[in-house]
């Protein structure tokens, strides 16, 4: 537990800020709502039986996952553009700025080596194929979106880290300058450069790389850009937090929302498919994009289920889903921009 990637626990007067937070209580942080880890009616004996001992002919894919190689260093940055990189890691260039969210380019989602590697062909990007990045995002410090090998890669190209409350601990203890972190509150807001504000929102989730959990804070984002309105909403159970943020801000171009490793034993803290598309509606979405599935088996479910249910489940909400294959541009402006269901016929 000593070793740099568990990262280090707040202090001081990073402490002291979080505990004047109204969403610090008793020691930790709390959601908006009632969040019990296990949903009623489940146990940690069935769910354990189903993680280690079920057999799960499809967990992994046996074929190798379809991938693209862009050249993101050669990109010009006025192209609005985003890039996915299996599970929850992307890039995006908007209105001249270059922007990463919960990059992981390590092969692995947990601190113990070769416990939960990525699937074959997902892991064809590394920080040096990325451009110096303007604005890092992180929803929260959990190993499959902070990932401790790849952020120490980033650190002379991240120009401004921007996270919950707590999460700047750990990139200070990885070297990080203190002047490039920005840690926010749920409900706060960082005003950027060239008329770019990120809105720092809930989710419904929790948080902890050691023993601790909750001593950082979750979040999502609304990122307002010159043109676009874009939600990156990091890991999240279903709430009431979806319908406040779409009132409060109105339409969202794209909503980029976490459909994979999810279970009906923890659907409070990840979306089930269904609950993707409700909140989709809450956010007043133009587009979707599912994310956190395609390159880690984190939960019992095949491993290309949560993107055949959600497109299946949709045929009765017809909102147009954004479906890359690993690397494939993505173009931001362009909402008539088709996407093949690149799964299909994949073992």
């Amino acid at each position: 537990m000593q070793q740099a990637k568990f990262g280090k626990s707040p202090s001081g007067t990073r402490l002291e800020r979080m505990q004047q937070s109204p969403n610090f209580k008793k020691g930790k942080f709390q959601n908006l709502n009632h969040t019990p880890t296990l949903a009623e009616g489940h146990s940690w004996i069935k769910v354990l039986y189903e993680a280690y001992l079920k057999d799960k002919p499809r967990h992994n894919p046996s074929d190798i996952i379809t991938s693209v190689k862009t050249d993101l260093l050669n990109l010009p940055v006025d192209k609005d553009i985003l890039v996915w990189f299996g599970h929850s890691s992307y890039f995006m260039q908007i209105d001249g700025k270059r922007i990463l969210v919960d990059p992981v380019f390590s092969g692995n989602a947990s601190p113990i080596p070769g416990t939960t590697k990525s699937f074959t062909g997902t892991d064809i990007y590394t920080v040096a194929d990325l451009p110096s990045i303007d604005y890092l995002f992180i929803s929260h410090d959990h190993y499959d979106h902070a990932d401790y090998e790849t952020l120490i890669a980033l650190k002379e190209k991240t120009k401004k880290v921007i996270c919950g409350l707590g999460v700047g601990s750990h990139f200070e203890h990885w070297g990080y300058d203190s002047s490039k972190i920005i840690e926010k509150d749920w409900n706060e807001k960082v005003e950027l450069n060239n008329g770019f504000t990120a809105f720092v929102e809930p989710a419904r989730h929790f948080s902890g790389r050691g023993l601790s959990t909750n001593n950082t804070l979750w979040a999502s984002y609304v990122l307002q850009t010159p043109s676009m309105k874009i939600y990156i909403g990091g890991d999240s159970g279903y709430d009431t937090h979806y319908a406040e943020i779409g009132n409060k801000y109105g339409s969202i171009d794209l909503a980029i929302l976490d459909n994979g490793q999810y279970n009906e034993a923890w659907k409070y803290i990840h979306n089930l498919p269904k609950d993707v598309l409700k909140a989709a509606q809450d956010l007043n979405a133009k587009r979707i994009f599912p994310v956190h599935s395609s390159k880690f088996a984190l939960a019992s479910h095949d491993w290309d289920e949560p993107l055949v249910k959600l497109s299946e489940l949709n045929k009765s909400y017809n909102i147009p889903l954004v479906t890359p294959i690993i690397g494939e541009l993505v173009y931001l402006k362009d909402t008539t921009q088709q996407f093949k269901q690149w799964w299909l016929g994949l073992n």
